[in-house]
């Protein structure tokens, strides 16, 4: 048999929490439609403290993997 909803949230909203103003989709529209969210690990986080940051690390770890995938498919091709 199901429980009923408990009332658990209603006691953890606190009085002086107002969203009574709050805006529905209010920052939806800083994210194109090619943007991809990533939720990174707190220890991964702390080394990349913005996301130029990340973006960079990126970067130069995509041309490490291409240059990798270059030289395979010459490797193949010659050999």
């Amino acid at each position: 048999m199901r429980k009923g909803r408990s009332n658990r949230n209603s006691q953890e909203m606190l009085p002086e929490y107002d969203f009574s103003c709050g805006v529905c989709g209010k920052y939806a529209g800083r994210f194109t439609k090619d943007t991809i969210m990533v939720v990174l690990d707190p220890d991964v986080a702390a080394i990349f403290p913005d996301r130029k940051s990340v973006n960079t690390a990126l970067w130069a770890l995509g041309h490490v993997v291409r240059d990798r995938q270059r030289a395979s498919a010459r490797r193949r091709a010659t050999g």
